[in-house]
C-alpha cells in the first residue's frame, strides 16, 4: 500500500490524516496516510527515512516549510514563487517540492464561496510566508488591483516589488494606516493576529458593498478578524477551513492523478468543529 504522511512539530492536532483518508475512500485509492512528528533538528533525516522505507509523498506543515523548500531537488513555479514547500512527491527523478496553499485558498474563494477574483479589488493583509504563497495565484486570477498591507509598511512594499512583473496587474504595498479612504471587494487576512485572538488595526470603511472578508485561520467560532469585518460592513465573512481542505485536494491530485470532491469532506469537518 502506498504510504503518505504529514510532517510537522507539533503534529498531533493535524486534520490531514482524516482529510486524506476521506479522499482515498471517496476515490477508491489504496493508500495509508499518517501524522509524523519530526524533531526540530532532524527534518531532512525524517523525510528521507520515510521515503527510503517506501513513502510516496508528504505534506509539510509548521515549522518545516522553508526546510522542505531547501530539501527539494525540483520546484514547481508556484513553490518557487512562494519560497516555501508544503507538498513533497518522491519519484525516480528525486524530490519534487510544491506549494498548494495559494491554489487552495483561491479555489475555496472562487468555487466554494463563489466570489470571483477577476476584476475585483483585492487586499492581502500580511507580508509573511502565508501571504507570499497566495500572491501568484491571486495575480493569475487577474484582479483589478492587488494591495499588500502590513504592519511594517516596508515589508509589504518589498513583497509587492518582488512580484511586480508576475502578472498583468502590478501589486502595491503599504502600511495599514495608508489604506484609509480605499475600498476593496475581497480582503484576505494572512497575518498571525487570529492566533492570539486579535484583529489587524485597520482603518474604517475598507469594505465595499457585497465584499468578502476571508481569514486563513479557522476555529469553532468567528475569529477576531471576521467579527471586526462584520462590524465594519463586510458583506460576507469566511474562515480558512475550506482552504485547508482545498490545499489537501491539490496535494492528493498531484500524488494520485485524481481530484476528490471536497464538498462532503469540508461539510463533515465543519460539523465536527
Amino acid at each position: 500500500m502506498d504510504r503518505y504522511a504529514v510532517i510537522g512539530n507539533p503534529i498531533a492536532h493535524s486534520k490531514s490524516p482524516r482529510i486524506h483518508a476521506a479522499f482515498a475512500a471517496q476515490t477508491g485509492q489504496q493508500l495509508s496516510y499518517e501524522a509524523l512528528l519530526a524533531p526540530l533538528d532532524a527534518f531532512a533525516a525524517t523525510v528521507l527515512a520515510f521515503r527510503d522505507t517506501g513513502g510516496r509523498g508528504m505534506n509539510v506543515t509548521v515549522p518545516f516549510k522553508l526546510e522542505a523548500f531547501e530539501l527539494a531537488d525540483r520546484l514547481t513555479p508556484r513553490a518557487e514563487a512562494a519560497g516555501a514547500v508544503n507538498t513533497l512527491a518522491f519519484g525516480a527523478d528525486g524530490i519534487l517540492g510544491d506549494n498548494t496553499d495559494g491554489a487552495g485558498i483561491l479555489r475555496d474563494i472562487t468555487v466554494n464561496l463563489r466570489c470571483p477574483v477577476h476584476g475585483r479589488r483585492v487586499l492581502l493583509l500580511g507580508a509573511g510566508g502565508a501571504a507570499r504563497g497566495t500572491i501568484l495565484p491571486l495575480l493569475d486570477a487577474a484582479p483589478a488591483s492587488l494591495t499588500i498591507a502590513n504592519r511594517t509598511a516596508a515589508k509589504a512594499a518589498e513583497l509587492a516589488y518582488e512580484f511586480s512583473a508576475s502578472g498583468a496587474v502590478r501589486p502595491t504595498g503599504c502600511g495599514f494606516a495608508q489604506l484609509a479612504g480605499q475600498h476593496f471587494d475581497l480582503i484576505i487576512n494572512a497575518t498571525s493576529a487570529s492566533l492570539s485572538d486579535a484583529a489587524p488595526d485597520l482603518p474604517a470603511g475598507l469594505y465595499a458593498p457585497a465584499s468578502l472578508a476571508y481569514d486563513m485561520m479557522y476555529g469553532k467560532g468567528e475569529t477576531a478578524f471576521l467579527a471586526a469585518a462584520r462590524q465594519q460592513g463586510a458583506g460576507r465573512v469566511s474562515d480558512g477551513l475550506g482552504m485547508l481542505v482545498e490545499q489537501a485536494a491539490e496535494s492528493f491530485t498531484l500524488w494520485r492523478g485524481v481530484r476528490p470532491d471536497t464538498h462532503p469532506v469540508l461539510a463533515e469537518l465543519r460539523a465536527s468543529l
